[in-house]
């Protein structure tokens, strides 16, 4: 979906989509903007995307675990390219610091008593070893995938 379409959104419609607050997307935007006047005052090709595109493509992949395919076949542009904006994306907001989450430290510092942990866990496979094995063991004891 490129921002064109979700411009006209009520804020909580665009939210439910982005994930994120129409206030919060154009804070970034603007830092995007910033970085890539730096990046394009060296020269060099326009960029195919719309920064605002850029950025919507960029919290695709986060928000909904898409792969580069997906997202590529859906901006019209190859895996590579799609994956060297989202990187750029990444890099550039992580890099400003705005949106950064306290580190470690500031959260021992903090008065405050924390009640709940959420703790994020995928089920991923163990990776078996090849050799020395019994001819007859498969290594998915159990699997039931």
């Amino acid at each position: 979906m490129k921002y064109e379409n979700l411009k006209g959104y009520p804020e909580e419609k665009f939210r439910r989509i982005t994930g994120v607050k129409r206030k919060t997307f154009d804070k970034m935007l603007e830092i995007l903007q910033v970085a890539e006047m730096a990046r394009r005052s060296k020269g060099g090709p326009k960029p195919k995307l719309l920064l605002e595109d850029q950025l919507l493509a960029t919290l695709e992949y986060l928000r909904e675990y898409r792969t580069y395919a997906h997202i590529a076949v859906g901006y019209g542009l190859s895996e590579s390219q799609i994956f060297r904006i989202i990187r750029w994306v990444e890099d550039t907001l992580i890099n400003d610091g705005t949106f950064s989450l306290p580190g470690r430290k500031e959260l021992l510092k903090s008065d405050f008593e924390y009640e709940i942990v959420v703790v994020d866990t995928t089920e991923t496979p163990i990776e078996r070893p090849r050799n020395k094995q019994k001819f007859y063991y498969s290594g998915k004891k159990n699997d039931t995938q």
